[in-house]
């Protein structure tokens, strides 16, 4: 996870509690599917705590619907819908307790990153594959099976059962590249050359 820049502004860093049901602003991209019609749609996930979190969506699910949603710099998210709201509904997060810490966590950089300006991870537009299954591998010849979450001209997050470290040389599919980043469900990979757009819809 990204460090704090430590020429921020001398305000008080947000620190999100996993046990907090305060929710922060993250305006995030995503993707969900519910459970009654196992149809998907484009989503935003406008304010996150470690328990809950409130989507904007085409979909309207019922009130104790369970959704799986898929968000940026979050990951896979299980939720249970429990109210609507203006222009979206209240969502109820299923995880367990060292996830529950994990997201914690990413919200407290999320928030510090909308106060002190602090970059995005990945500088292009991020889009979702038609054929999200891939496979990672290492240098060592040790290949895992995986789930692309979203490409970009610069990298991938995919969600993958093993961590390996940062930094770690890796192959996804036929693109090199580089662990960058840990995330609930994955890791996001920097490729070791960035894709043209003609390259990227060839992937997509």
């Amino acid at each position: 996870m990204p460090a704090f820049s430590t020429t921020a502004p001398a305000a008080a860093r947000v620190q999100i509690q996993n046990n907090s049901n305060e929710r922060v602003v993250v305006n995030l991209s995503g993707r969900l599917m519910l459970s009654s019609s196992y149809a998907e749609f484009d989503c935003k996930a406008v304010e996150m705590s470690p328990s809950e979190v409130v989507f904007q969506c085409a979909a309207f699910p019922a009130i104790g619907e369970r959704i799986v949603a898929y968000v940026d710099h979050i990951g896979r998210l299980e939720c249970t819908v429990t109210r609507h709201v203006d222009h979206g509904f209240v969502c109820k997060i299923s995880t367990t307790d060292r996830k529950r810490e994990k997201l914690a966590a990413q919200l407290t950089w999320l928030a510090n990153k909308h106060q002190f300006n602090l970059p995005e991870d990945r500088r292009h537009e991020r889009v979702a594959p038609n054929n999200n299954t891939s496979e990672l591998s290492l240098d060592d010849g040790r290949n895992y099976p995986c789930r692309i979450i979203d490409l970009s001209m610069s990298g991938a997050a995919v969600e993958i059962d093993v961590r390996p470290a940062m930094g770690t040389p890796v192959r996804l599919g036929n693109m090199r590249g580089r662990v960058v980043r840990h995330f609930q469900e994955g890791v996001a990979i920097e490729f070791a050359n960035v894709l043209s757009r003609e390259g990227l819809q060839m992937l997509v």
